[in-house]
């Protein structure tokens, strides 16, 4: 996948960039991400990638397995969600670590913490401690994931970034295949938990291989401060939202006071860490922020709660019932090449409405196995139109929002695109977990559950998932400011770009 025009594009800052890489850019004019100078530092990060790439496909495939075991259904979306609530603070931490002393020490860090958690809840005996563990892992792959965007602004010249990002996106691709057929095997052969412990074992020959090209990344020369301030307000919303899932799980009239505290600390939190407007869907930057976090969590909401409605009522294999999601990784990756395309241009935000209600078709079409006659295959199938609008609608978002971003502001930017990213992943299974239990879904058990209640337990989450991914479609009408024309192609006049408050062009009085 290529970029249009990428060799006239602007230089697009990475948090903590600075002159380094600036310096790289004007120097490197020969080789490429495979070259001599480049090749080991790229396949480490292709492989770190793809661990966790295969973590998150091969957890969707164990974890009805493993919440059973540990009796813990009706905390079943809540070891979701602490990976997505962990991971969100780890994000703003891990970008302002890079800005003070460089991407070295928070990737190891998270490489260290997200082995950690592996290694706790490969060995949990209690679903509480399996929780744990899995925002331990959070919080490394929240710390992992900005660093190595950092590594690549600082390693690799302006030239060949959007080949590494070709190269992130590539390094789903194997595991998207291979995850579910392998947890699957290991889960029935072996046991659930060496899904979890064998994953450690495996990071650290690319953490090897890459090393030498670490230690050898040019220093910044002009570092920053940790702005304190984001920090807080990040961690002001994962403990919110913490909260919040807390409450959701224990339907007790007392729950209505974590549940109180967590949205008053959730609330304002998001409001100033994310462009203003964006909860009102104000047009330009602030829709395309809001949408990412809409189109993730709808379809993550979805995607967890797949594996354990295959397992429990209709009896499927974890092995079957992983591999139903394997073919919305393959539709993803070809959703982001179309959307990439030039001859898309001028249509993006069409596509992007396209691209949600496809999601919205594959949500509301995954419930009807619950059917006894319509045939398991239907949940690939709505998973493979799902997929397909997922990549058109996130990768046009990210487009979107560096086209959106006034000199020097890309990389704030972007880290609001992770934030709501993060922030509806965390509410949508937060509160498709909430509905889970409401509806009767806490008492599936090993004994399958095939009760009524838990099947309109699953309606209720797909219901959700399916209509806020409708109110997606309508939120990508507002993606394009009103000052800017449809012809306006990647090197044309931006429209008046978001001041940093995120105030987009066109959007007073909307």
């Amino acid at each position: 996948m290529t970029a249009p025009d990428a060799d006239a594009a602007p230089s697009v800052p990475v948090p903590g960039l600075g002159a380094a890489a600036e310096h790289t850019d004007s120097t490197d004019t020969t080789g490429g991400v495979l070259g001599r100078r480049h090749r080991a530092l790229t396949l480490g990060i292709i492989s770190v990638v793809s661990l966790i790439a295969f973590e998150a496909s091969a957890v969707n495939t164990a974890m009805p397995v493993a919440a059973r075991a540990l009796d813990g259904i009706g905390l079943y979306a809540f070891s979701f969600s602490a990976f997505f609530t962990a991971s969100l603070f780890a994000m703003a931490l891990s970008g302002e670590w890079c800005d003070r002393s460089g991407p070295l020490a928070p990737l190891f860090t998270g490489i260290a913490a997200f082995g950690a958690g592996l290694v706790g809840a490969g060995t949990a005996q209690q679903m509480w401690t399996f929780v744990g563990a899995r925002g331990l892992q959070g919080t490394g792959a929240g710390l992992v994931v900005v660093a190595l965007y950092v590594v690549v602004g600082r390693a690799y010249p302006e030239r060949l970034r959007p080949a590494v990002m070709a190269c992130f996106s590539a390094a789903w691709v194997l595991p998207v295949i291979v995850g579910p057929l392998v947890a699957g095997t290991v889960t029935e052969r072996i046991g659930w938990r060496w899904v979890f412990l064998a994953i450690p074992v495996l990071v650290l020959p690319p953490v090897a291989v890459m090393l030498p090209a670490l230690r050898a990344l040019p220093a910044d020369d002009r570092p920053g401060s940790m702005d304190r301030r984001r920090i807080l307000l990040a961690l002001g919303v994962a403990a919110g939202a913490g909260l919040l899932q807390y409450a959701g799980q224990d339907l007790h009239p007392l729950a209505a006071l974590p549940a109180a505290a967590g949205l008053a600390l959730l609330a304002p939190c998001a409001l100033r860490l994310l462009p203003t407007r964006t909860f009102r869907a104000g047009r330009g930057l602030p829709s395309v922020v809001l949408l990412r976090g809409i189109a993730q969590g709808a379809f993550l909401a979805a995607e967890t709660f797949v594996p354990l409605m295959l397992v429990t009522e209709r009896g499927l294999s974890a092995t079957l019932a992983g591999l139903s999601l394997t073919g919305g990784g393959l539709t993803w990756a070809l959703g982001s090449y179309t959307q990439s395309r030039p001859r898309m241009e001028p249509h993006r935000e069409r596509l992007m409405s396209l691209g949600m209600l496809l999601m919205a078709l594959a949500v509301a079409l995954a419930p009807l196995v619950l059917i006894g006659a319509v045939p398991v295959w239907v949940v690939a199938l709505a998973w493979i139109i799902g997929g397909y609008g997922m990549g058109v609608t996130l990768s046009s978002g990210t487009v979107l929002t560096l086209r959106l971003s006034r000199p020097g502001e890309e990389g704030t930017n972007s880290a609001s695109l992770q934030v709501s990213d993060a922030l509806g992943s965390i509410v949508m299974v937060g509160l498709a977990g909430v509905l889970f239990v409401s509806c009767g879904g806490g008492a599936v058990t090993a004994a399958e559950g095939a009760q009524a209640a838990p099947r309109g337990a699953f309606v209720a989450v797909f219901a959700l998932a399916a209509a806020c991914a409708v109110a997606g479609a309508y939120v990508a009408t507002r993606v394009r400011p009103r000052a800017w024309s449809g012809s306006d192609g990647p090197s044309g006049a931006r429209p008046r770009p978001p001041a940093r408050d995120g105030r987009a062009a066109g959007e007073a009085g909307v």
